[in-house]
């Protein structure tokens, strides 16, 4: 088995650094070790080596977890569990777009193409919540990774003493004009100056951290309100917690996709939830109520089954299903009737039930008899009890988990 490396040791600070001292270690190696600015045959590993270390040591339950025994996941742990560099910085299937791309490519050193974005983009990430939180409405703290407001030049791009002044070479415009000689005569084109990246603007002094930009890599965590009622598929914006804008520019938003997870005990439908309750052949027949828990923490439901109860039949109970969004209403639990046969019966009893259908058996026969069968009826009496006995001395056939699976209204 490898053994790793000292995450300490790969970003090379102390034990006791605090979070700033770790992160500006961190970038410091990542802007030279980065695929795209290194041409080192192990660059890109030692960046992945590099990240690793960030993972842990910029969170702080983890870096408790590594400190005390020496696993980011605890005395229980599987190793870390760090994931792919396009996982971290915005792959993954989030849509993010790489921000390590972003921010290497942000620092107006790579020619003169198109004028570089200075408005952060929106980010968008999934959060999946019980059906119970779901109901009832939570708040969630969502972890995540985008380029934020630079910490040591409070988003200015600039370093102590330094300003941003107009652009020597395109006089603040963001643009140049060239003009070219040709056999047609003079030909006058319009690009974006490579000086400035089309800005206008260039820094006198960079900040050291983030190059100039403003915005540097970074974990981060926000807190999400999700409200009650709140289907899948959703989604919950949090303004301004997207891309940081370069050089103090405005912010993107992050779009939180809600994913509501299936429950073991409902099955939702719009607004209404289905469960199913059980009740044994006896009380189907007399009718009972049935009390089970609700959607919402505390809550205790009464169940009518009305007598003459059949398997699978609906009963319905009004305006205790989801929360409507926005609303005071509810929409209606709809509980699905499975008659089971008792199997605690004692013998006394069985032979009760057995009398009852051989009393049955016998009406049915006298009905019978005007037609002069009655004879051929009178067996089926007799073997009421000993079909009763073995009726409940054997395993039997079982109802479905869930008989309304399937169906929908």
């Amino acid at each position: 088995m490898e053994v790793k490396k000292d995450y300490y040791e790969v970003l090379g600070v102390p034990r006791d650094a605090d979070a700033k001292t770790i992160k500006r270690a961190f970038l410091k190696k990542a802007r030279t070790l980065h695929p795209d600015v290194s041409d080192a045959p192990d660059a890109e590993e030692r960046f992945k080596e590099v990240n690793e270390a960030y993972t842990v040591l910029s969170d702080d339950q983890k870096r408790a977890n590594y400190d005390r025994y020496g696993d980011p996941d605890g005395p229980g742990g599987f190793g870390s569990d760090y994931v792919d560099v396009s996982d971290i910085f915005g792959g993954g299937g989030f849509g993010f777009g790489d921000i390590f791309d972003t921010f290497f490519g942000g620092g107006g050193a790579r020619g003169g193409g198109a004028a570089q974005r200075t408005r952060g983009r929106d980010m968008g990430i999934r959060l999946t919540v019980t059906l119970e939180e779901a109901a009832a409405g939570c708040r969630k703290t969502v972890a995540y990774s985008r380029l934020a407001p630079c910490e040591d030049c409070g988003g200015t791009g600039a370093a102590e003493g330094g300003k941003a002044r107009p652009c020597d070479r395109c006089h603040g415009t963001g643009r140049v004009v060239e003009v070219q000689r040709t056999i047609f005569g003079q030909m006058q084109t319009q690009t974006t100056c490579p000086a400035c990246n089309g800005q206008g603007q260039v820094i006198d002094h960079p900040c050291e951290t983030c190059g100039g930009q403003g915005r540097t890599p970074s974990r981060e965590k926000v807190e999400v309100q999700v409200p009650a009622g709140v289907h899948s598929g959703q989604t919950i914006t949090v303004e301004g917690k997207g891309e940081a804008g370069v050089r103090g520019a405005a912010g993107g938003n992050l779009v939180v996709s809600v994913e509501v997870a299936d429950s073991d005990r409902f099955e939702r439908q719009g607004d209404d939830l289905f469960c199913t309750v059980r009740v044994d052949s006896l009380e189907a027949i007399v009718g009972t109520t049935v009390t089970i828990d609700g959607i919402l923490e505390g809550e205790r439901v009464d169940v009518e089954v009305p007598a003459g109860c059949q398997f699978g039949q609906r009963v319905t109970v009004e305006g205790l299903g989801m929360p409507r969004q926005g609303m005071a209403a509810r929409g209606n639990l709809v509980a699905v009737v499975q008659v089971e046969t008792p199997r605690d019966l004692t013998k006394k009893q069985v032979l009760d039930v057995a009398a009852l259908v051989a009393e049955r058996s016998l009406d049915e026969a006298g009905a019978g008899g005007e037609k002069g069968d009655g004879a051929a009826e009178e067996p089926r009496a007799h073997r009421g009890a000993a079909a009763a006995a073995e009726h409940f001395a054997h395993e039997h056939w079982h109802a479905p988990k869930n008989p309304f699976k399937g169906s929908r209204r």
